[in-house]
């Protein structure tokens, strides 16, 4: 009986991981399948197209150069290589402003007509128009290559704008940045506070202490990630705005100082285990050759703790690059390069959570969230994997 047991739970436990496994493998395939999909948009919004005058040569346009024409940022054509000749913007709702209704027909039954009209009158012109509307009249205008969003516009881009019309702009670099430069100083910030609490708690603390903060410490990992950016939004952003005169107060630092709060229970936890495992013969025996308690904390306890020291490190380095909810509500989720920590940036986090509800489904900008999913997965996996080499290093060296 006892042996039809074990293999039975032998074989629930196999089906249980095979399961999960295969449940992980489909959901990452389906991330990645999304995010791809993004590329094989074209630059301009679906079932749209840019028309100019059969006498203007230019051919192609980048997302930010059509951005940039459409913004009235770019005023001549010879800025993006064409002739010497001022632009004229033209959208789909100007022929109300040029047409009458019984011109354009009751059901706009001419529209194309008119707007194949002005295109051709204009020379400088780039219309916006739908497709439907012109594909009788193609022959008679000049349509923009229909390319699809390069890799590089993407992974190198510098703006993040996608609701841009015409053409979404789907620049990631601001959001990476944003995300490493708040985590980066997180960690900075949690560290050498970390450090110092599990030495105390580990080396320093009466047992009666250590029983008191140690689980006091643990429950702050329970506390839901929204208190910590209420507290934020609350607390941390005014100080930071009466303190340095800001404008606003939701800055990089408020979000890295969010964080490192967030940050400290792990590395506290781990690095506090980590010492407390130094055998008790080392200590004595650093004591016994004349070493003082701080020489033999700094000398013998922590470089023998190094390796877990470092995996609560990246733990909590881990912890700060996922963290949304309180990032969300203290950095001001503004998507551009950070320059200073006291201006507003966005992390990926942030960004996926702030927009994937309102990014029409199987569209170029559900796809693009589903890139910057793929890409913290990547972020992740990486912090992972160091966790994994320490650890076993750790192993290695007991």
């Amino acid at each position: 009986m006892k042996k039809w047991i074990d293999i039975l739970v032998r074989r629930i436990l196999t089906v249980s991981g095979f399961t999960t496994s295969a449940a992980i493998l489909l959901i990452i395939g389906f991330l990645f399948k999304e995010a791809v999909g993004l590329f094989g948009n074209p630059i301009v919004d679906k079932g749209y197209v840019l028309a100019l005058n059969p006498q203007n040569p230019v051919s192609s346009l980048s997302a930010q150069e059509i951005k940039n024409l459409f913004d009235e940022e770019i005023t001549n054509w010879k800025e993006v290589g064409g002739p010497d000749l001022p632009v004229k913007v033209f959208r789909l709702e100007d022929l109300d402003k040029l047409y009458t209704e019984a011109e354009l027909g009751a059901e706009y039954e001419r529209a194309g007509e008119k707007i194949t009209e002005q295109v051709e009158q204009n020379p400088g012109i780039i219309a916006f128009i739908p497709e439907v509307l012109v594909k009788p009249y193609t022959n008679k205008l000049h349509l923009i290559k229909d390319e699809t969003i390069p890799v590089k516009d993407v992974l190198l881009g510098t703006e993040w704008f996608p609701t841009a019309t015409p053409s979404p702009i789907f620049g990631i670099l601001p959001l990476i940045g944003g995300t490493l430069w708040v985590s980066f100083f997180a960690i900075l910030i949690a560290l050498p506070f970390g450090l110092a609490v599990s030495i105390y708690l580990a080396e320093v603390a009466s047992p009666e202490m250590r029983k008191f903060l140690k689980p006091v410490i643990e429950l702050l990992n329970g506390i839901p990630s929204v208190v910590y950016g209420f507290f934020g939004l609350a607390v941390i952003v005014p100080f930071l705005q009466h303190t340095f005169h800001l404008p606003v107060g939701e800055s990089g630092l408020a979000g890295s100082l969010v964080l490192a709060i967030m940050a400290l229970p792990t590395i506290i936890t781990v690095a506090e285990d980590a010492m407390r495992s130094c055998p008790r013969s080392m200590r004595e025996a650093s004591l016994a050759l004349g070493a003082t308690q701080w020489q033999t904390i700094y000398k013998v306890v922590i470089p023998f703790s190094i390796s877990g020291i470092t995996s609560g490190v990246v733990l909590g380095i881990g912890r700060a690059i996922g963290e949304t909810m309180a990032v969300l509500m203290v950095t001001g989720n503004a998507a551009v390069m950070p320059a200073s920590l006291l201006e507003p940036l966005r992390t990926i986090p942030a960004t996926i959570a702030a927009e994937l509800g309102e990014a029409p489904a199987g569209g170029a900008h559900y796809q693009a969230l589903f890139l910057l999913g793929v890409i913290l997965f990547f972020i992740t996996l990486i912090i992972n994997s160091c966790v994994e080499l320490v650890s076993a290093r750790n192993k290695n060296k007991h």
